[in-house]
């Protein structure tokens, strides 16, 4: 089978300890360059056994060998090296939140479009069968008519003013590191956009969101909350809440840090029966090889360009709120 052959910028840990071994994992690419500055690249494509190591992200790009590129770059630096990929005409794959706002995220996706290449934004718990087991159970019936979805992330953060996370030119804050799966995974669950969002924050000193929570309003009646934060021991799941039983998921960003990549489901009735499903995946190795696929075959991504728009107005209508202390109309 051909493969795509995969150039990774950066030595991100995320890249090394979860996209690079996904790659490997996968039946159509191959970790074929990565690049860093100094030594770095050398070091890691020699633990990882990559072939091909640079010392710049340029050199990179001008590799004719490489097919498709991984961005797991400070989040200010996203816009940059997305179109300069899409130039060099390699098709890209980049670390959430792709842009910091919907003007950078319009002009990333219109290079992109006039150099013919693909480009989505990395959310790869999307490709985890747990959320279309959720969906498959509300279509179902199972919880009777949706009223409400509760969505967190958080982990505890040291205050390290080194941390990217914390450093609000490179992008920091929680809501871009983790709030963003939870408004994406509301809007995803019930195939809708918000018609109102509010959010509040607890900032730090260098003013970085380091604690969020808010609310969506959606114009078929559901309300959703979520809270996102730095601040707090790990939690990552969602519940949706019908007339007659609600569903919870455990591990619903994060299933891959238990040893079979399983997501806990739990579904529980008005009469108080509760049935329990553990659903395995390999969610970033279904999200290489869905983007690798697409690419060999000229194939539409799944998460489109109207999908990752809608999640970035989101994620503006949060700061603003923030910013304001104001319910945001959609």
């Amino acid at each position: 089978m051909k493969k795509v052959n995969w150039g990774i910028l950066s030595t991100a840990s995320i890249g090394k300890k979860q996209l690079i071994p996904a790659i490997e994992r996968s039946i159509n690419a191959e970790a074929a360059a990565i690049a860093s500055r100094g030594d770095k690249a050398k070091r890691a494509a020699e633990e990882l056994g990559i072939n091909k190591s640079y010392t710049s992200y340029g050199q990179l790009l001008d590799d004719p060998e490489i097919d498709a590129v991984y961005i797991p770059l400070p989040n200010s630096l996203h816009k940059q090296w997305v179109i300069e990929a899409a130039k060099h005409g390699k098709h890209v794959l980049c670390e959430k939140p792709a842009a910091l706002n919907e003007t950078e995220l319009q002009e990333m996706l219109a290079v992109c479009k006039d150099y013919g290449v693909k480009f989505m934004e990395a959310f790869m718990y999307q490709f985890h069968p747990l959320h279309e087991k959720v969906r498959d159970l509300i279509r179902e019936g199972e919880i009777g008519e949706i009223s409400l979805i509760r969505a967190s992330f958080s982990f505890l953060l040291q205050n390290d003013p080194q941390n990217i996370r914390l450093n609000k030119e490179l992008g920091g804050g929680s809501i871009y590191d983790v709030g963003c799966y939870c408004l994406h995974s509301i809007r995803e669950i019930l195939q809708e956009e918000p018609t109102q969002v509010y959010a509040h924050a607890k900032q730090n000193t260098a003013h970085v969101d380091t604690t969020v929570a808010g609310t969506l309003s959606f114009a078929s009646g559901v309300e959703a909350v979520f809270d996102c934060s730095f601040d707090q021991l790990p939690v990552n799941g969602y519940e949706v809440v019908g007339s007659t039983g609600k569903i919870e998921v455990q591990n619903a960003y994060r299933p891959d840090k238990n040893s079979d990549g399983a997501g806990l489901l739990r579904v529980t009735k008005s009469d108080g029966e509760t049935v329990e499903m553990r659903v395995e995946g390999d969610q970033y190795k279904l999200q290489v090889e869905h983007f690798s696929e697409a690419v060999l075959e000229d194939k539409a991504v799944l998460y489109t360009e109207e999908k990752m728009l809608n999640n970035i107005r989101t994620i503006d209508a949060c700061y603003k709120s923030i910013a304001t202390g104001k319910a945001v109309r959609m």
